[in-house]
C-alpha cells in the first residue's frame, strides 16, 4: 500500500448504526479503513464487541480498541449511576441536553482519531455525527466539527506540513430513515449494530432515546429492524 497511504481514513467506530454507515461511506469513497473504537467504560459496553464484528465484515485494514476511563470523570448516565431517560417524546428530547451526554467525549475521540490519522498518514476522519435525529448533544453540531478541524490545522504536525486532516460527517444532515436507507444501499452490516444506551445484557432496552430514534427510523424507512429488543 506504499504510495497509497493518503487513501487511508480513520473511522470512529462505536458499533452503533450511524458510525457503521459512516464506515461504509468511507469504504464507498475508496478509502482503506482504519477503525478506532473507544472503550470508555460506558454503560453500553456491548457496543465494543459489535464494533469488532463490523470491522471484520467491512474488511478494515486495522481495528484498534482503546481504553479510556471516562467513569473517572463521570457527569453522565452513560458513565455513572444516573438513570437513563426512557419513553421521552420527540419534543422532550429536543428541549435540553440529556444526561446521556458525556462531557468531552467527542472532543477526546476526535483527538485520538487525529493522532491515529497522523501516524497512518490518513487524510480523513469519518465521524457518524448527526444533527437531524439526535438527542441534543452539542458535540454533534457542524460548528463543533469545523472548530476541531481548525484546531487540527494549527496543533498537529500534519497541519504544519499542510497535510490537513479533514473531519467528514457524511450523515450530518440525514434523517435516521435516510441513514438506514444509505446503509442498506451500501450493504453495511446493520444487523451487527447496537444503539441502546441501557441494554438488558446484550439486548436493546427499546425505551431509551437512542432506541426510540432507531425504531422510528426503521419504521419510516419501511424496513424491519434486524436487532432484538427486550421490549419492542
Amino acid at each position: 500500500m506504499d504510495g497509497q497511504i493518503s487513501e487511508r481514513a480513520v473511522v470512529l467506530a462505536s458499533g452503533g448504526l450511524d458510525s457503521t454507515v459512516a464506515a461504509a461511506v468511507a469504504r464507498r469513497d475508496g478509502h482503506i479503513l482504519s477503525l478506532l473504537t473507544i472503550n470508555y467504560q460506558q454503560r453500553h459496553v456491548v457496543e465494543v464487541q459489535c464494533a469488532k464484528q463490523v470491522a471484520e465484515v467491512l474488511g478494515a485494514e486495522r481495528h484498534i480498541v482503546m481504553n479510556v476511563d471516562l467513569r473517572a470523570i463521570g457527569g453522565s448516565a452513560l458513565t455513572g449511576t444516573l438513570p437513563v431517560p426512557k419513553d421521552r417524546s420527540e419534543s422532550e428530547r429536543s428541549q435540553e441536553v440529556p444526561n446521556t451526554y458525556v462531557p468531552g467525549r467527542n472532543l477526546i475521540f476526535l483527538s485520538l482519531a487525529a493522532a491515529q490519522a497522523e501516524v497512518l498518514g490518513a487524510s480523513a476522519i469519518y465521524f457518524g455525527a448527526n444533527v437531524v435525529d439526535y438527542s441534543g448533544y452539542p458535540d454533534c453540531r457542524p460548528e463543533f466539527i469545523k472548530a476541531v478541524e481548525a484546531v487540527l490545522r494549527v496543533g498537529t504536525k500534519a497541519g504544519m506540513t499542510r497535510r490537513h486532516i479533514e473531519i467528514r460527517a457524511p450523515l450530518l444532515q440525514l434523517s435516521k430513515a435516510d441513514i438506514i436507507r444509505l446503509g442498506l444501499a451500501l450493504k453495511a452490516p446493520l444487523h451487527l449494530t447496537h444503539s441502546c444506551y441501557d441494554p438488558v445484557g446484550p439486548v436493546a432496552c427499546g425505551h431509551c432515546d437512542s432506541c426510540l430514534i432507531r425504531k422510528r427510523g426503521f419504521a419510516e424507512a419501511g424496513v424491519v429492524d434486524p436487532i432484538q429488543y427486550a421490549v419492542f
